[in-house]
């Protein structure tokens, strides 16, 4: 088996990498277009290949930001299924894409609800589960996937006011102290191997990588001018997104999640937004129900298999 960085002449058997299978993948116009923009690269796509008559029987594709150092994410894992071993084949191919990279960034894969009792939704996601486990991504996350949808806009909130500032130092603050005892389970695992004022920088970088305006972001504060929150509407490359959010610890336990998600949501609507999508961890059960409130439905799963901070590929 031969395994190796893509190149532009790989294009045509890269396109004909066809899942059939209950699981997202990068299929053709997806492929296509990501290469247009630069999320996907060709050196941010490996393949294995029988080293005899040189057919593709593998293929993983990272996704990155287009300016993007590093491959963030795998968002797609394909093994042909003449191949005996899928599960053997797979994991050794994101070994080396790991090693290669000298990182082990996690796979996201998107099922939809359900998909437990889906045989055939659960065993395309057990393989590749099982093959991202070997290769170190062993940690696992559940994200429930939602979306408001000309629903009735919000009104402005009447306790907290909203404020833009053009000083990013200003919002790492605030992200450090929003930070603090979070239920995010990736904050929480990047304050495992970050210190907070670190970890609330690569946020706000994180954030201002995507594709909503740096100008949309907002600092929440009651109305004696203390800060309660952080509320940014932003975009991705499906679209308008609830960025970020999140109320400092000693304002918790008054609703103003409610508050925030409100502001956000109010912002895209007076756009002429009618879609807005947003994440949260299945565990993170106040900010799930905060959707609910506001009229967001959950609409699919985003499982994140990730690495264990102390695994880390070069430790």
């Amino acid at each position: 088996m031969r395994f190796r960085l893509a190149v532009e002449d790989d294009l045509d058997r890269l396109l004909g990498c066809v899942v059939d299978e209950s699981v997202s993948w990068s299929h053709p116009e997806r492929l296509l277009s990501y290469l247009e923009s630069g999320n996907y690269r060709f050196d941010r796509i490996w393949l294995a290949e029988d080293e005899q008559s040189g057919e593709l029987l593998a293929r993983a594709v990272w996704w990155s930001f287009p300016d993007g150092a590093t491959p963030l994410a795998l968002d797609c894992l394909y093994v042909h299924p003449s191949v005996p071993d899928r599960v053997g084949l797979a994991a050794e191919l994101l070994r080396r894409a790991h090693l290669g990279y000298g990182q082990a960034p996690a796979y996201h894969v998107f099922v939809s609800n359900g998909w437990r009792e889906d045989r055939k939704a659960s065993a395309a996601v057990a393989w590749r589960w099982e093959a991202a486990g070997r290769a170190g991504l062993t940690e696992e996350l559940e994200r429930l996937r939602y979306e408001w949808t000309d629903a009735p806009v919000p009104e402005a909130s009447e306790r907290l006011v909203f404020r833009g500032e053009a000083d990013d130092e200003a919002f790492v603050a605030a992200f450090m102290r929003v930070a603090a005892g979070t239920l995010d389970f990736h904050t929480r695992q990047a304050l495992a191997t970050m210190d907070p004022e670190e970890q609330a920088r690569e946020d706000v970088r994180d954030n201002a990588s995507m594709r909503g305006e740096r100008a949309w972001w907002r600092l929440a504060y009651d109305k004696g001018g203390d800060l309660v929150g952080v509320a940014l509407p932003s975009a991705n490359d499906g679209g308008p997104v609830v960025g970020y959010l999140g109320v400092v610890p000693e304002w918790r336990g008054h609703r103003y999640v409610d508050d925030l998600l409100a502001e956000i949501t109010r912002f895209h609507a007076l756009r002429g937004v009618r879609r807005i999508v947003a994440d949260t961890d299945s565990g993170n059960v106040p900010m799930a129900r905060a959707f609910e409130r506001a009229g967001y439905r959950n609409f699919a799963i985003r499982l994140v298999l990730s690495e264990k901070p102390e695994n880390h590929v070069n430790a």
